[in-house]
């Protein structure tokens, strides 16, 4: 055989042999540094956004109006992150996910610093939604950011230590409100939150790596338009979008009102006392951080219905008048639903092979209307029925979580039929 015959065979072996995966991977170097940076980027962005949520109580004291008109303070944040996601998303693929996400925390932990002197529930309420606009910048930015710089295997993974940071920043940010406002009062507390999170800010900067395999998109309306109109026309992410919301709406209506009804009878818990019980978040960080073992064994629709049967057995004992036992629901509803959102935002992400950031923006934005339409909802529902109106709320959205995921493996099933026929 001829040498130059020879080389260029030599050569043509060489160049099919595939290039090494350089993305990140449990074990690999930056691994570490960018879960820990994200990690607290969840911190920061769930303490700052929910911080007004156990002090609901105060809140109506101080300015005498109803839950349903103090639940807005919760509800105008995640309305506001609702809306700014998408555009948000956009500007990410332009400018960065890096760059994107340390504004958006820059900006959220400066309003952070001027809420507790607002003096009026309208003011109030009008710069929680400012600071949710400004952490829209945040969570589809940092899902776009893993799916595009970890490896595929270990996206559940990362994800769900991104939403186990989500439920720490959720438990820190009332537990410790709910102590410092019973000495201080409310102001004070939402102070403190606020500085927790420059201190999460500015280390998560620090430790992010600089991103090695972001392709800077367009800005053009049209194609922004276009990339939306694609995921929406997908039956799959438009059932993953559904199931986030309804997860949320489940979350953010029990949440919202469980302080209301913990302090008055048969409990009469002091606002401490109150404030704690959103330890049950740590629960949430274990079955968030875990979703990916979950799915392994069952599968994801698998996955989601156990997220789903969870989440309906905790709000049925909830119902008791016995805290031990509205405990123990507390703790079902919030691993059940860390886990179902692990494993829909994660499957969004993997799904999405274009225009990720826009495919986790829209999940967000469904994500956070379900958590604004619970605060409301749910605090109209106690007020004309109790906790049992709450809880009727909540088992809705969690059968409608069910009747999705039921479509979804029957949509598989045909699709089944069709590959082997």
């Amino acid at each position: 055989m001829p040498a130059s015959t020879e080389a260029s065979m030599t050569m043509g072996a060489v160049s099919a042999v595939p290039a090494p995966d350089s993305r990140m991977a449990p074990g690999g170097p930056g691994y570490r540094r960018m879960s820990f940076a994200l990690f607290l980027a969840g911190v920061a962005t769930f303490a700052l956004l929910y911080s007004t949520q156990a002090l609901l109580p105060l809140i109506s004291g101080d300015f005498g109006v109803a839950a349903s008109d103090a639940s807005w303070t919760v509800a105008a944040a995640t309305g506001g992150l609702a809306l700014f996601v998408l555009p948000m998303s956009a500007v990410s693929e332009r400018y960065g996910r890096r760059t994107v996400m340390t504004a958006s925390l820059a900006v959220a932990v400066t309003v952070g610093l001027l809420v507790p002197l607002a003096p009026s529930l309208p003011a109030l309420v009008a710069l929680r939604a400012l600071q949710g606009a400004a952490l829209a910048g945040l969570p589809a930015s940092a899902t776009a950011y893993l799916a595009e710089e970890v490896r595929p295997k270990a996206l559940v993974t990362a994800i769900g230590l991104f939403v186990a940071g989500n439920s720490v920043g959720g438990m820190s940010g009332r537990v410790i409100t709910g102590w410092v406002a019973q000495e201080w009062g409310w102001r004070v507390a939402l102070g403190v939150i606020g500085a927790i999170a420059v201190a999460c800010a500015v280390a998560f900067r620090l430790l992010l790596p600089a991103p090695k395999h972001f392709v800077a998109g367009s800005l053009k309306p049209r194609v922004m338009v276009r990339t939306v109109r694609d995921h929406l026309s997908n039956p799959l992410m438009c059932r993953l979008y559904a199931i986030g919301a309804l997860f949320m709406t489940v979350f953010g209506g029990v949440y919202t009102v469980i302080g209301y009804r913990l302090t008055e009878a048969p409990f009469g818990l002091p606002q401490g006392i109150v404030g704690s019980i959103f330890l049950v978040y740590l629960v949430g960080t274990v079955s968030a951080s875990t979703a990916g073992r979950l799915v392994g064994r069952l599968g994801r629709r698998g996955a989601l219905y156990a997220a789903g049967a969870t989440t309906a057995s905790g709000l049925v004992l909830s119902l008791a008048d016995s805290l031990g036992l509205v405990l123990m629901g507390l703790v079902l509803i919030t691993g059940g639903f860390f886990a179902g959102h692990a494993v829909a935002s994660s499957a969004v992400s993997k799904t999405a092979t274009e225009g990720r950031a826009q495919a986790s923006a829209l999940y967000q934005s469904a994500y956070y209307i379900g958590s604004s339409a619970g605060s409301t909802v749910g605090a109209i529902a106690f007020h004309a029925g109790g906790w049992a109106g709450t809880v009727g709320v909540g088992l809705l959205a969690v059968l409608g979580v069910v009747t999705i995921t039921v479509l979804g493996t029957r949509a598989a099933r045909a699709q089944q039929r069709l590959a082997v026929a």
